[in-house]
């Protein structure tokens, strides 16, 4: 009787390393451009949900392979009925969606900081990717492109939940109605971003814009950024309330003892996480 044969691997759309506090995940299929796929999306998702629960992770930087980000939705496996599709599973046509452990919704609900390094390209889905990052950084060859209603579609990964937040109603409508592309300048002036740096640079000044969030405080960086997500959303009266309870727990934490000493001792600190 033969041996059965061992199933095949699995491609590895994303990659994942973590070196000092720092996650770098990065989008690998550049023969596409690093347009989207379930797999993709799988695999996203799980990996940022790992840096997320990783306490030794204090940032995240996401990336892509080659000379794109992401330039949206693999629209070739779409027109020939094998892309993403909504309400298509057996042939039953789904009344929900279920979001929870999708990449948008794992992105806005992580409390680790996210860094977007975009390194080309961000195309529709991958632009809205990049918006729910805390942080982008551009490659002077970068691009955000709202392309969405040219293609008869709508922001369907977050980009109209963003955009009205991060530049106002009046911006975010020119954006998303004309489908303008935006030049990696353009998306500061804009902004939608907050530097741009030549292509060569752009990782290692992720990496030490990272570095320097993940030599603070964990817990209250996680607090902060907590804190801003809840305000989003709150009256200002109950959010001093809920930012004063944040603080009760950390003021008993060891960090808070370390970074007040490090200050009185004039030296740099050394933060535990706990």
């Amino acid at each position: 009787m033969s041996q059965a044969q061992a199933a095949p691997q699995e491609v590895q759309e994303v990659l994942y390393k973590v070196d000092g506090h720092i996650a770098t995940i990065t989008l690998n299929a550049p023969d596409r451009m690093n347009t989207i796929s379930g797999p993709m999306l799988n695999q996203l998702t799980k990996r940022l949900q790992e840096a997320d629960a990783d306490p030794e992770v204090r940032c995240v930087i996401l990336t892509g392979a080659g000379r794109a980000f992401c330039a949206g939705l693999d629209l070739r496996a779409q027109t020939q009925g094998a892309g993403l599709s909504i309400g298509s599973s057996g042939g039953v046509t789904s009344t929900s969606l279920d979001l929870k452990n999708t990449p948008p919704t794992v992105l806005q609900e992580m409390e680790t900081p996210t860094i977007c390094a975009v390194n080309g390209g961000a195309a529709g889905y991958g632009m809205d990717t990049a918006l729910g990052c805390d942080i982008r950084i551009m490659g002077k060859s970068a691009k955000l492109a709202a392309a969405f209603c040219k293609r008869g579609l709508v922001p369907e990964s977050g980009g109209t939940w963003y955009l009205p937040r991060l530049i106002g109603w009046s911006k975010a409508a020119e954006l998303i109605f004309t489908g303008r592309t935006l030049s990696a300048d353009e998306t500061v002036a804009w902004g939608l971003a907050s530097e741009v740096v030549e292509d060569a640079d752009l990782m290692p000044r992720a990496r030490a814009l990272a570095a320097e969030i993940a030599a603070n405080a964990p817990l209250a960086v996680r607090a902060a950024k907590r804190m801003m997500r809840m305000g989003l959303n709150e009256p200002f009266p109950e959010h001093v309330h809920h930012v004063y309870l944040q603080l009760l727990p950390l003021m008993r934490t060891e960090d808070v003892k370390e970074g007040m000493m490090s200050f009185v001792e004039k030296r740099e600190p050394k933060f535990k996480g706990r």
